[in-house]
Parts: structure tokens; C-alpha cells; sequence
């Protein structure tokens, strides 16, 4: 019996699964050759990695770590900055390696730029700051945005185009580009008038101006005449006429609105700054490999160098013990930080700063959007987190609800993106159950607004009358806040689909099974409440069948009493 006790211990012992060894350099492997990001690791098996790819430091695997981290650094950093805390966020920029990554750099200003055309003068200024101390990084980014603005105008892209003569009207000012190239845009957009190349070249005017009234008054005055000739040949709409006697008001005002550099960023010295001259038609060097991950042969050496220049500019210090002592320290800190921004993705953040980031990009994005398509289409291509996207119908809500009245172009957008996806349509039902249950809080204006885009959601059918569940037409459930709602909504649907429409949509019986609650048929008093309600609100023509419930209520009681 012993024996064979023995015997079957030892073949459940081989047929047990021997535990996976956990390669590093494979799962390095795997994780470079997929998309970065793409793809979750926890921290532990994360830190293993990097211990493992940081034996070899002028390795490819460690040098794409440190590629990755310095990407997402210097893109955080830049899509932070503001007025108030540009002067401690560019020491922080410093620390990165400008120089290694000078094309993400370039990459990540523009970007954000065109996000958030406002924040243009303080992009501008960080560039400022910067190319006093790295010109190279300077004159990347000027070329690529002559390389952007002339790829732009040659597609006809307005929106394109726009935002980069603003970014270069602001690099002029801050006397980082030439004004030569702000004269040679201005002729191109002039010579041959349309209304988009004269709409362009208004605003560019707006932004630079007043540097060039200053700079170069003869060029700033011909430049005015021939605003003034295409002005009079009345060959453009009478909008882009109007824009161009605008424009001559802000130069009669001496352009005190669109100063040259607005207050709190004249952070630069003028004679620190480093001025790029590159003619418009020159041939460009955009260098778009700087934006790739290359392995360097000299990595060690360049990383050296960056640090010795690092600390000339920020002034640290360099003492022969320090520089010895510290060499360990200092990988050791490379090392913490790559761990740091590896396990960035779980740290839960209770500040909302990301939320709030978000929506300041989307509501920048609306209001920056000449058409609902534009908007549409610039608002999809903002980065939304799975499970966001209420975020976004929100602020489009809350945009509309600012205005002094109702604007169609938010119920437009609405509607598009109602349509595009089944994840934005939930979202639209969504909000608008929560917003009926709150609409106690908002004042009246923006009541009347959110109102009447959930009007024009529902009549344009972008969203389903099922939503209407949530309304319960009885005295006890409603508040007057709820009956104004209710009112200005339904005005709306019947103002775009007619009464007669709306009758029959209501006699549909599965639309009768989600409005139970507007139709109450359990207590007399509440259907009464309701009639009342939607007669004097112009819709008595849907309360048929309430009245007819009523009659035969009110027969059954007489017989009940005569029995």
C-alpha cells in the first residue's frame, strides 16, 4: 500500500505545470515592436523590464524607454503651460532633452496651438524663452510652420491656414521669425483676393499689426492700400467687405486691443533674442525623422553633452566631486523618473485635472468652430477616454445654455453626432434624463436653451421619443422650472414638425408606452392636471384619448352612484 501511495505522489508530481519564467527580454521585445501605448503592464513586470533594458544603457530597448518618457514629458508639459505658471514650466522643459527631442517639441506646440488658438501668445513666449538659449529648436519649428502654411494655402485648408499665420504672427512679435516673412504672407494672400485668403490675411494683420506699424510703417501702409483697392473693386461678399472696414477702425485705434506682446509675457530681453530670417519660398529643411525614434550610436556622449549644457542654462552646478559622486545618482533618477511616468496610467487622479483639461480643449474647439461640421469634425478628433464621452456632450450643452438665446449651430451639432455613433446617441439620452431631473437649478435663459436643442434633437429624430419616460405630467412631480421645460420643448418640436405630426406621433403605441407618465390616466385629478396643462400650452389637440378616459370615468361613477 506504501509503495503504491509513493507511486501515485510521484506522477501527480510530474504532471503538475511547471509556473511560467517570466522572460524580461522578451516582453521588452514584444512591447517595442507594438503600438506605444497600446498596451497595459503592470508596474512590477514594468520595472523588471526597465532593470533589464538598463544593464545595457546605449541599448535600442533602452533608449526607446527614454524616447517614450520624454515624449509624454514634454507633451505634458506643453499642454499646461499658461500665463501664470510659464516661468516655472520652463525650467521643467529644460530638464527634458530639448535637443534629442526638438521635433517632438515642435510637434507638441503646434498641436496644441491649433487646439487652443487663444493660448497662441503664450506658446509663442515659451518658443521665446527657449530660443534664446537653443535657436535650433527655434528655427524647427518657424520652418515647419512656413512648411504647414504653405502645404495649407496650396490645398485651400482656411482652418489650416489660420492657425498658422496666427502662430507666426506671434513669433514675429516676439522678434523669434523676421518681419519680412509676415510681409511676404500678406502680399500672397492679397494678390489674387478671395474671400478666404482675404479673411485669413485680416486676422493675420490683427495679430501682427501693430509690430509691423512700428517696425516697418512704409510696407505696413502699402499693405493698407491694398486692403483698401480690394475694398473697392467689391469683388469679395459684403462680410469679408465688412471684416476689411473693421480692420481700418483697428489701426485708426492704433491696435489697443492686439498689443504686440500682451502683459505677463515680454519674458524675453531684446537683445537675448535670436531672430530667424527664412524667406517663404525658400527651400525648407522640416526634418520630419526628428520626430521618429532612431537608435543613436552616441547615445551616452549626447546625453552627456545635453547635461553640461542643461546646467549652463539653469545654472546648477558642476564641481568635479559633485559631477563624480552623483553619476550613480543621476542614473538612478533617470530610472525612478522612466518608472515614473510607466506608472503614470495608474495613478488615480482626484485633482480632475485631465477633466478639466478636457473640456477647457472642448470648449476652446466650439468656439473656435466656424460651422457645426467644422466643429464636429475638429471635436472627433479630440482625445476622449472610453466612458468620457458624456463629458463631451455635456460641455456642448453647456456652451449652449451661455448664450443669450438659442443658437441652431449647437442643435446641429447635436444632431450629427446623434448620428454617427450609437455610444453618442446613449449619451444624448442620457443627458437629457439628467438634465430634466435638475433643470430646477438653472435660471431661465439657459433653461429656455437647453430646452430647445432637446427640441431639436427629438424633432429631427436624431434622438428617440423613449427619453420622454422620464416625464411625469402631475402636480406632485412638477415644479414650475419642469413645466417651463416642458413647454419651451415641446414649442420646439411642434414649431419644426407641426401639430398635426406630433398628434400622430403620439398615437403610436410605442411612443404611447414610454410618454405613460405624460398621459396619466390612474387618477382623475392627475389627468385633469394634464389636460390643462397641454391646452394651455397649445397642445390640446393630443389630450383626445384623456378626455375620452375622463367621460367614461365620469359615467361609471354616476352608475355606481344610481346603484
Amino acid at each position: 500500500m506504501a509503495e503504491k501511495e509513493l507511486e501515485r505522489m510521484e506522477r501527480a508530481k510530474d504532471g503538475r505545470k511547471k509556473e511560467p519564467v517570466f522572460d524580461a527580454a522578451a516582453e521588452f521585445a514584444k512591447l517595442t515592436n507594438s503600438r506605444s501605448g497600446g498596451v497595459y503592464m503592470p508596474p512590477a513586470r514594468l520595472r523588471a523590464m526597465q532593470e533589464e533594458a538598463g544593464k545595457d544603457k546605449t541599448s535600442a530597448e533602452y533608449q526607446r524607454l527614454s524616447w517614450d518618457a520624454l515624449r509624454k514629458s514634454i507633451t505634458g508639459i506643453v499642454n499646461r503651460v499658461n500665463v501664470a505658471n510659464i516661468k516655472m514650466v520652463v525650467p521643467e522643459l529644460f530638464q527634458e532633452n530639448l535637443i534629442r527631442g526638438r521635433g517632438l517639441f515642435a510637434r507638441s506646440v503646434m498641436k496644441a496651438q491649433a487646439a487652443s488658438l487663444p493660448f497662441t501668445p503664450v506658446f509663442a513666449a515659451l518658443v521665446a524663452i527657449i530660443n534664446t538659449k537653443l535657436p535650433q529648436v527655434g528655427e524647427l519649428l518657424f520652418t515647419r510652420l512656413i512648411s504647414q502654411f504653405r502645404r495649407s494655402f496650396k490645398r485651400n485648408d482656411k482652418i489650416v491656414c489660420h492657425s498658422t499665420t496666427t502662430f507666426i504672427a506671434h513669433l514675429v512679435n516676439q522678434s523669434i521669425a523676421d518681419e519680412i516673412i509676415a510681409l511676404q504672407i500678406l502680399v500672397l494672400l492679397l494678390e489674387r483676393p478671395t474671400d478666404d485668403s482675404i479673411e485669413i490675411a485680416v486676422g493675420f494683420m490683427r495679430e501682427v499689426g501693430a509690430f509691423l506699424s512700428e517696425n516697418s510703417p512704409k510696407a505696413t501702409a502699402s499693405v493698407f492700400e491694398r486692403f483698401r483697392a480690394v475694398l473697392n473693386e467689391g469683388t469679395i461678399s459684403h462680410r469679408v467687405q465688412y471684416m476689411i472696414e473693421v480692420l481700418m477702425q483697428v489701426r485708426k485705434d492704433k491696435f489697443k486691443d492686439n498689443p504686440i506682446i500682451p502683459e505677463g509675457l515680454d519674458l524675453v530681453e531684446e537683445d537675448e533674442q535670436i531672430t530667424h530670417r527664412i524667406q517663404l519660398e525658400e527651400e525648407l529643411q522640416v526634418q520630419e525623422g526628428l520626430n521618429i525614434f532612431k537608435a543613436d550610436p552616441n547615445y551616452l556622449e549626447n546625453e552627456e553633452r545635453y547635461k553640461q549644457i542643461k546646467a549652463e542654462i539653469l545654472g546648477e552646478g558642476s564641481d568635479d566631486d559633485e559631477s563624480g559622486s552623483g553619476s550613480e545618482d543621476e542614473d538612478d533618477d533617470d530610472d525612478d523618473d522612466e518608472e515614473a511616468v510607466a506608472e503614470k496610467e495608474g495613478i488615480e487622479d482626484r485633482t480632475q485635472t485631465n477633466l478639466i483639461n478636457l473640456r477647457r480643449v472642448i470648449y476652446l474647439t466650439i468656439m473656435n468652430s466656424v460651422n457645426y461640421e467644422e466643429a464636429v469634425h475638429k471635436l472627433l478628433k479630440v482625445q476622449i477616454k472610453e466612458g468620457q464621452e458624456i463629458e463631451l456632450v455635456k460641455m456642448i450643452i453647456e456652451c449652449c445654455s451661455q448664450e443669450r438665446s438659442y443658437i441652431p449651430f449647437y442643435g446641429l451639432v447635436g444632431e450629427r453626432f446623434c448620428r454617427l455613433n450609437r455610444v453618442w446617441f446613449d449619451c444624448f439620452e442620457q443627458a437629457f434624463r439628467e438634465y430634466y431631473e435638475t433643470v430646477h437649478r438653472y435660471e431661465t435663459n439657459r433653461l429656455r436653451n437647453i430646452a430647445r436643442f432637446f427640441g431639436h434633437l427629438l424633432a429631427s429624430d436624431a434622438v428617440s421619443w423613449n427619453v420622454l419616460d422620464c416625464i411625469h405630467l402631475t402636480e406632485e412631480d412638477t415644479t414650475s422650472s419642469s413645466r417651463i421645460f416642458i413647454k419651451i420643448f415641446f414649442s420646439e418640436v411642434t414649431e419644426s414638425m407641426g401639430l398635426k405630426t406630433v398628434s400622430e406621433r403620439f398615437k403610436d403605441n410605442e411612443v404611447q408606452m414610454s410618454c405613460r407618465g405624460m398621459f396619466p390616466l390612474d387618477n382623475p385629478k392627475d389627468t385633469r392636471f394634464a389636460i390643462n396643462y397641454f391646452t394651455s400650452i397649445g397642445l390640446g389637440a393630443i389630450t383626445e384619448d384623456m378626455r375620452e378616459h375622463l367621460k367614461v370615468c365620469a359615467h361609471v361613477f354616476e352608475d355606481l352612484r344610481c346603484y
